[in-house]
């Protein structure tokens, strides 16, 4: 087993002992803003990333300062306004900043040193609009400072004294929920598309009621994710949010199933289904493993229908290193005719022959009883072949296997035609449900983290689907779209029922088999790895010496990208990676586990990410108090902090350190290590 260079959860002390159990809280939280703000809310005392110190910046004439745009204000007697003034600067840390403010309105209170103004108007204060003037200063000669103006405006209307003693109502607080609730949007949710009305339908029928439509920042995250296995940048979310487009959502879906990133990601699915590894129990080797891998890559960037896939998979013939495909033949714990027919009953089917009875299985194994292995010349390479001699009785005169299709139905094989030919012919015909059905269902289940049918490699009459209208619904889209795979996708995406939030509106349990919300699922080990590197501006460095020939990745690959199953790591092994040893769906475990959660808030190697990636460096050295909250948001949630999570973090936005354990606690926040 070959591993990542060396990543230790060495422990950090945390001046915080109960920092642990808060996190361990969360999983009961409904809400995942609930469960990120106890936690920032304890960061002005968190020194889990000691030794990150200050830096020192030149206070020479050479840096900038500007105040950003700041927009007018207006509060009403007995509201609450704070506002920080927004600051660009270069070549100049916070601490050298200094802030000044006149105009400011009577009983106003100003924040020198973080420039952040508060103001409670009473009701005793007189409307009207007050001219503020806001400057900002940098230490040292000649240091540049900036000046701006903005105004407060105190609006007229006051409330009645009753109304001041006994607060808001509780319509009044719903609302202000409502407003700090970034997840969801608020109203009923109409079916538009086919989809949506058998979902739907479904529903209603069993009296449940589906969740609400998920706001734009968790859709931008989510699609990213979940079509190219990525994190939208800040730049990305903050485009996608200020988009008055009302179909940007759809033109968001259709760019991304075209960006190159979508064939690494789905090749990641697919070779954990195919078990493209080197080495035990499936021992491809690394020549054939990548051949492999890069022949799934292509398919998928070249969008290959679907049929012409399974068609060269099942069928092709020649060298393991030079026509990948005939590792379908190769990658399995066996390769008897049993053996084989269980492979493609598991990838093109659905099913698990080893369950079925042994009749059934020996007809369809029959149609795999001449596939020969030759070797070569070249060391480990070997040659797939149709071997018609293979079709003779046995030396004691037992008779070969007749072929029976799947279905019951006999099979014929023609002299001088691979038997394989013939089983695809039968798979990949417009009219047989089995083959269409079932890649519809994992592509279902790949999106919304169950399928159709569950689990999606299970398929038998005693695991029926929950909703058939809809798999037939699919399975027939695929065949009008001449197998199509980006066409399903698209139909899923662009439905209500994948674009409802995660918070459920019915308590019944069964609703989560019925689609009724967007189930929550851990990220994957690689899109974990790979979206806290793209955070930060970090790579990781693998590589294999065992088996020959050596294999080293170039850090510029994303771990998504790792040709082989037998390359990993502590990070991949911990978080769940699947070995590649069955092809089953299952092998991937993405729960939580303590040891997790320890590497997550206590080891060197996320520690360092965070302290010495470039990316967050640039943060915190160009940007400063909302700026810095909000383009940490941005690049590590997918949208803006919310009022109530602002005056939790803004005084640790003034500081690099500060600034750090903003970014530590929203990596470590479950906002950020689920899709959702």
């Amino acid at each position: 087993m070959v591993r990542v260079e060396e990543t230790t959860n060495d422990a950090i002390p945390l001046e915080l002992d109960e920092t642990p159990v808060r996190f361990a809280r969360l999983k009961r939280k409904k809400s995942i803003l609930g469960s990120l703000l106890p936690v920032v809310a304890g960061l002005a005392v968190l020194a889990a990333l000691g030794g990150a110190g200050w830096w020192i910046v030149s206070q020479g004439s050479a840096g900038e300062v500007t105040i950003l745009s700041i927009a007018d204000q207006e509060v009403s007697p007995g509201d609450k306004l704070k506002i920080q003034i927004p600051v660009s600067v270069k070549g100049y840390s916070p601490q050298q900043l200094s802030y000044e403010l006149s105009g400011a309105p009577p009983g106003a209170t100003f924040d020198k040193r973080t420039g952040v103004l508060t103001w409670t108007p009473r009701g005793s204060d007189e409307p009207g609009t007050y001219q503020v003037i806001a400057k900002v200063t940098a230490a040292g000669r000649n240091a540049p400072s900036d000046e701006k103006i903005f105004t407060v405006r105190l609006r007229g209307e006051k409330r009645a004294a009753a109304e001041e003693d006994t607060g808001p109502t509780f319509e009044d607080l719903v609302q202000m929920r409502r407003e700090q609730n970034p997840f969801e949007i608020p109203g009923e949710v109409v079916p538009e598309t086919k989809i949506d009305q058998l979902v739907f339908a479904k529903l209603k029928q069993l009296n449940m009621k589906p969740a609400k439509l998920c706001s734009d920042s968790v859709f931008v995250r989510r699609a990213y994710l979940d079509v190219i296995g990525t994190l939208p940048t800040a730049a990305e979310a903050s485009g996608f949010l200020e988009d008055k487009n009302p179909k940007k959502r759809s033109a968001l879906i259709d760019y991304l199933l075209e960006r190159p990133e979508y064939a690494d990601y789905w090749a990641l699915h697919w070779c954990d289904t195919l078990r493209v590894k080197s080495e035990f129990p499936i021992n491809l080797w690394p020549n054939a493993a990548q051949a492999y891998d890069r022949w799934v890559r292509a398919s998928l960037r070249d969008n290959m229908p679907y049929d012409q896939f399974a068609r060269e998979l099942l069928t092709s013939c020649g060298s393991n290193f030079r026509t990948a495909q005939v590792n379908f033949f190769r990658a399995v714990e066996s390769k008897t005719p049993p053996g084989l027919a269980k492979s493609v009953a598991l990838v093109f089917l659905g099913e698990r022959a080893e369950n079925w009875p042994k009749e059934r299985l020996d007809g369809m194994a029959a149609f795999f009883s001449q596939v020969g292995y030759k070797p070569s010349n070249e060391w480990k390479e070997e040659i797939v072949v149709w071997d018609p001699r293979k079709a003779k009785a046995a030396a004691d005169g037992t008779p070969p296997p007749k072929p029976v299709f799947p279905d019951g139905t006999p099979g014929t094989l023609p002299p001088g035609k691979d038997p394989r030919e013939v089983f695809a012919d039968w798979l990949i015909r417009p009219d047989n449900p089995w083959f269409t059905r079932q890649i519809v269902n994992r592509q279902w289940y790949w999106l919304l983290g169950r399928g159709i049918v569950h689990e999606p490699d299970d398929v038998r009459p005693d695991n029926p689907a929950q909703n058939p209208e809809l798999l037939n619904y699919l399975a027939d889209e695929l065949v009008n779209a001449n197998y199509d795979l980006k066409h399903v996708f698209r139909l899923i995406l662009n439905s209500k029922t994948y674009q409802l939030s995660f918070i459920p509106q019915s308590d019944n349990p069964a609703s989560a088999d019925h689609f009724a919300f967007y189930p929550m699922r851990r990220l994957d080990a690689e899109v974990l790895i790979d979206a806290i590197c793209q955070i930060t501006g970090t790579t990781e460095s693998y590589s294999s010496i065992i088996p020959e020939p050596y294999t080293f990745v170039p850090e510029i690959h994303r771990t998504q990208c790792l040709p082989d199953g037998s390359i990993t790591s502590a990070f991949l092994e911990m978080f769940g990676r699947p070995s590649r040893d069955s092809g089953l769906e299952s092998e991937r475990n993405n729960r939580i586990t303590a040891n997790q959660r320890l590497h997550l808030l206590n080891s060197t190697h996320i520690r360092d990410k965070i302290t010495k990636g470039p990316k967050l460096l640039e943060i915190f050295e160009s940007t400063m108090g909302r700026q810095t909250a909000d383009t940490l948001y941005l690049a590590i949630l997918s949208r803006l902090p919310t009022d109530e999570e602002w005056n939790e973090v803004y005084n640790q936005c003034n500081s690099r350190w500060g600034a750090q354990n903003v970014a530590w606690a929203l990596i470590n926040s479950e906002e950020f290590l689920f899709r959702h």
